[in-house]
């Protein structure tokens, strides 16, 4: 089985659509897939088929229902902040040990690749002490890293980078999602992420506009064919 983390350099930079792109193009090739994004925040249940969890629930050819939300995103809040202020304006907290173990417990019980996808960027903050790089770390599971070409995005991408590094874990490649706003050919970005992280398999997404094509994104799964390779 392969389990990966999906994370990013910022927020709204399309970690959601990557791995909804990876749950059809795994199910394309007939590969059983799950896909996990255990915290949320901007969720509202009166707009609930336009959130990231029911797009993850779909892309794994499920339908969408109460069931599913609550093992597909436990942790949801309405509003779309830091999970931990978005927490505290309910009265809640994110008990950091049992996201842990939601996501052990599907690493350990899921046949197939499981994909769960983070929430804001890496640095994010969970609650007083916690931030998504402490999640990451205490699952120890390779990461994928989805990254913008907006100005600046350089920048945030290599911290990101290297803060994963720092914190002993796997880089399993990096997507970059073309950004609205494009100071340069997304070619250029994804080059000269490719000189920074030679050892890194660099992927471009372009940007879709109106309706998704799911067909005309580029295959990502060679992504995760790489990560098997590397460790065996």
């Amino acid at each position: 089985m392969t389990a990966v983390f999906i994370t990013s350099s910022g927020t709204e930079l399309g970690k959601t659509f990557v791995t909804a792109a990876l749950c059809r193009q795994l199910r394309a090739k007939g590969q059983p897939v799950r896909a996990l994004k255990p915290v949320i925040s901007g969720f509202d249940d009166q707009t609930a088929p336009e959130s990231d969890t029911y797009q993850l629930i779909e892309a794994m050819g499920e339908t969408p229902s109460g069931t599913l939300t609550d093992v597909v995103s436990p942790w949801r809040f309405k509003e779309a902040l830091s999970p931990d202020m978005a927490a505290v304006r309910e009265g809640r907290s994110i008990p950091f040990d049992e996201l842990v173990e939601h996501c052990q417990a599907a690493v350990e019980t899921h046949e197939g690749a499981l994909l769960i996808e983070g929430v804001g960027g890496v640095m994010v903050p969970l609650d007083d002490k916690h931030t998504v790089l402490d999640w990451m770390a205490a699952l120890k599971l390779p990461c994928l890293l989805v990254v913008g070409s907006y100005l600046g995005s350089l920048s945030h991408a290599l911290t990101a980078a290297r803060a994963l590094e720092t914190a002993g874990l796997t880089l399993a490649g990096v997507v970059v999602s073309e950004s609205e706003e494009c100071p340069v050919p997304v070619e250029e970005s994804a080059e000269t992420l490719r000189r920074f992280l030679p050892e890194t398999a660099v992927r471009i997404v372009p940007r879709q506009k109106g309706e998704i094509d799911w067909n005309a994104v580029p295959e990502l799964t060679g992504l995760l064919d790489r990560l098997n390779k590397d460790l065996s």
